[in-house]
């Protein structure tokens, strides 16, 4: 494979991020607790992450993996530090209330119940520490009819409008080939984090942040509702167009390539014919806004198609620059790659592993100018912090000793 360029060095070393001296306790798994703790860890929080003993969090096995690890585990848990403990005993809960009574924010995405089933719901913990701010990330959130039912992001993203609108219309519709529910759901807790702080910040207190996939998946569904609460409409896939919205979509090119054209601003649409030789539709007054070029939208894609059908998308795109016409090609993780803007923008890291290999990863999101995000530390083996967790909070090494022997907590 063609070497390509990124961000190539060692661990970062520590300095001080905007959340420099939080704590915060990890107990989710697999994709949207997680990605939350990964967030707040790449801006300097520091991340206990609790995975039970022997297998650890399910997302270490995913997909393709590596030394008999996901790769993608390096993306999800670096900077955090892994304790491995069984939560289902009454050592392991005790140990969890001891965190949680020093801890600034824990994390979880349990299904609703198991928390309090294990003695660590909200009135436990914050009796313990009422300024604890507590992130509970679930399917269908902690009320309501659905709040028992099993929530994976597939599903939310089906409930909360979005799956209806992908892919061709009279098709099956498609799934987004990323756990896109789940994300956007660690993002909402994230800022959930973020204001509770700011309110504790106030007033002392602590509180429960109640995220819900499909709400994380719906509260993106830009027009979706008022839509059909005005005018009863019901919105369809559009394969790659934007309905009501022109023009704007995927144009194939000469070599067999598409290239996504949006020229839906007036100023914008105006250039855009005048590049492709069509003065009479720039200066027509019928399209001279957004509601006459709906009006016309199969006219309007037919004739730029024409045009995009003579050329390759490297000329299309370069023609397109040059007029100040937002356009773009369809990118390939081979393309990210090699992309000399990712490159250029720091998104392109090298996680340097234990057998000295070098992996790619994405770098830090988003940028701050005075105290930006960093990648300090490797993604952990299972338990590789146990016993210094431990003994921070004051277990001794013959305590450690036996929940070790007891299988209560494990270490790498």
């Amino acid at each position: 494979m063609e070497q390509t360029q990124s961000s190539d060095h060692q661990n970062a070393p520590a300095q001080p991020g905007p959340l420099t001296g939080l704590k915060v306790l990890e107990l989710g798994q697999l994709i949207a607790g997680p990605f939350a703790g990964k967030t707040l860890a790449d801006f300097g929080a520091d991340i206990v992450k609790i995975e039970s003993p022997g297998a650890g969090d399910p997302l270490r096995k995913w997909r393709l993996l590596k030394d008999g690890t996901s790769v993608w585990w390096q993306v999800q848990s670096r900077n955090k530090k892994s304790l491995a403990l069984d939560l289902r005993t009454p050592e392991g809960q005790d140990i969890v209330r001891r965190l949680a009574s020093e801890a600034d924010v824990l994390i979880e995405n349990f299904r609703p119940g198991a928390m309090e089933g294990w003695g660590l719901g909200p009135d436990a913990l914050t009796s313990l520490n009422p300024r604890l701010i507590m992130l509970r990330i679930s399917g269908y959130g902690q009320t309501g009819p659905y709040r028992n039912r099993p929530g994976f992001g597939v599903v939310a993203e089906a409930m909360g409008g979005l799956r209806h609108l992908t892919g061709e219309p009279g098709r099956v519709p498609v799934r987004v080939g990323i756990s896109l529910g789940d994300t956007l759901a660690a993002l909402h807790g994230v800022i959930g984090i973020l204001l509770a702080l700011q309110h504790r910040n106030r007033t002392g207190e602590g509180q429960v942040i109640d995220v819900a996939l499909y709400e994380a998946v719906f509260n993106c569904m830009e027009s979706l509702l008022p839509e059909y609460s005005a005018f009863g409409a019901v919105r369809g896939p559009a394969g790659s167009a934007l309905p009501g919205i022109a023009p704007t979509n995927a144009y194939l090119c000469a070599d067999g390539g598409y290239a996504l054209i949006a020229g839906n601003g007036d100023s914008i649409f105006r250039r855009l014919m005048e590049l492709i030789g069509r003065t009479d539709l720039a200066q027509d007054p019928s399209l001279a806004d957004n509601a006459g070029r709906v009006a016309r939208v199969a006219e309007l894609d037919e004739v730029i198609g024409a045009w995009t059908k003579s050329k390759t998308v490297d000329e299309v795109l370069s023609d397109l620059d040059a007029a100040s016409v937002p356009a773009g090609r369809i990118y390939t993780v081979e393309d990210i790659a090699r992309d000399p803007h990712y490159q250029a923008r720091g998104m392109l890291d090298t996680v340097h592993m234990e057998d000295g290999a070098k992996l790619m990863v994405p770098g830090v999101v988003p940028k701050l100018s005075r105290s930006p995000g960093s990648r300090t530390r490797n993604a952990p083996r299972l338990g590789q912090d146990t016993e210094q967790v431990l003994r921070d909070i004051g277990l001794k090494d013959e305590q450690i000793r036996q929940l070790i022997e007891r299988g209560i907590v494990g270490t790498h």
